[in-house]
């Protein structure tokens, strides 16, 4: 089995930029079965808004690791001045979950023995839905990360194979990490982070295209690189990539100040899925279109000519309830009525139609779903909702249904 390279969160060449202030708190741990339940129901709707297809998936319901899907590292990692030896005695298949468990246990020359899966050799993908249901352990010392890797690392090396952490959390902080590495004459790299109770379970995801990577907990939005014609060098993100879930103890990132008395302490994964996208977003939006929306509630969405906040309470269409579909760059898309745009006022009030320009808040991702209708994601990574015609229009919605699906031209 390879060595793979684990270099997070740091270089001696070009940042592109992240914010990573680490915000220490204490977690209180509660047991798995009791947090599975708010999690299930999250991924349930977190991934209606357009087609997908199911192409993979471990749901770890057996009593050990499937070995057709994953490897199981041995070794010390000697990276990133890492102070863990991965065991496969630290990793385990048991009540619905893969358990891995960082313990307080010297073996080959490391204070702390972890565990660490791969799918490299059995599993790649190149774009799509990867997204893994997760709790965390948060204790002093501890890094646990979903990531992938370029599937051609042991040819080109790193980080000319390129990376993608979906989901990285050091120490006792709050924050989860989002981030892409690659190669622009050496090690550059991009991300951002949110705020994340971690020792609960949360759905962390990328969703890829050749055109970006978007991160994304419990259905939020909250970080998007641009891979569009490879800028900046970006071409690694074009090709496959495998899966990688391990808890390192120590390191670059979290530091050496180790609790040791934490441990035994696990990292929890429920399920890990990835979806192929069809009809991605922006990819079948009728741009320079005229088109009449309706809602759940068989009434049009109206403009309003941009006098008060919108609505999806008229029986016909006339001018109020057109709107022009406009390129907006990035994949993305405005709407625009009576010569304004709508805008989603980014979710701290109702949406309106009277922006004269396309800001941030006048983009919107076009997603279609699976029966022939769209939804529309705004800046803020929430989608709008019709609000079934009862009240003026909102883009407040985590997750789309019923109320935030509209037909085109219908």
């Amino acid at each position: 089995m390879k060595k793979q390279l684990l270099t997070l969160m740091r270089s001696a060449g070009l940042v592109l930029g992240i914010g990573l202030a680490m915000v220490s708190c204490k977690k209180d741990v509660k047991s798995p079965a009791d947090e599975k339940v708010a999690a299930t129901a999250t991924e349930a709707t977190s991934t209606t808004p357009r087609a997908l297809t199911l192409v993979w998936q471990d749901e770890f319901n057996g009593s050990g690791v499937d070995g057709s899907k994953w490897n199981v590292d041995v070794g010390n990692p000697n990276v990133n001045n890492e102070k863990e030896y991965y065991s496969t005695g630290n990793v385990a298949v048991t009540g619905g979950n893969l358990v891995i468990t960082a313990k307080n246990q010297s073996m080959g020359g490391q204070p702390y023995t972890s565990g660490k899966l791969t799918t490299s050799g059995k599993f790649s993908v190149k774009y799509g839905r990867i997204e893994a249901s997760i709790k965390l352990p948060a204790f002093q010392g501890s890094w646990p990360a979903f990531w992938m890797l370029g599937q051609n690392i042991g040819t080109v090396g790193w980080p000319q194979c390129g990376e993608i952490d979906i989901m990285e959390q050091t120490n006792t902080s709050n924050l989860t990490l989002g981030t892409m590495h690659w190669n622009n004459n050496g090690h550059v790299y991009y991300g951002g982070n949110t705020p994340v109770n971690v020792t609960g379970y949360h759905l962390y995801a990328v969703e890829w295209d050749a055109n970006s990577i978007k991160w994304y907990v419990d259905g939020t939005l909250f970080h998007t690189g641009n891979i569009q014609n490879n800028i900046n060098s970006t071409e690694e993100f074009q090709l496959p990539f495998f899966i990688i879930l391990n808890l390192a103890v120590g390191g670059d990132l979290p530091g050496n100040n180790i609790n040791a008395g934490a441990m035994p302490a696990s990292m929890y994964v429920d399920y890990v899925r990835v979806y192929s996208i069809s009809g991605g977003t922006g990819s079948t939006a009728p741009i320079g279109q005229t088109v009449t929306l309706k809602g759940f509630n068989n009434q049009y969405v109206s403009g309003e000519n941009g006098t008060q906040a919108m609505n999806c309470n008229r029986p016909t269409a006339s001018a109020w309830e057109q709107f022009t579909v406009v390129d907006a760059g990035g994949g993305k898309v405005a709407l625009r009525s009576q010569n304004k745009y709508v805008s989603s006022e980014n979710g701290t009030q109702a949406i309106t139609c009277n922006r004269t320009t396309i800001g941030d808040w006048e983009k919107f991702d076009w997603v279609p779903t699976g029966d022939g209708k769209v939804t529309f994601r705004g800046n803020n990574g929430k989608f709008i909702s019709s609000e079934n015609g009862t009240q003026a229009m909102t883009c407040t919605r985590a997750t789309a249904s019923g109320w935030e699906a509209f037909g085109v031209n219908q």
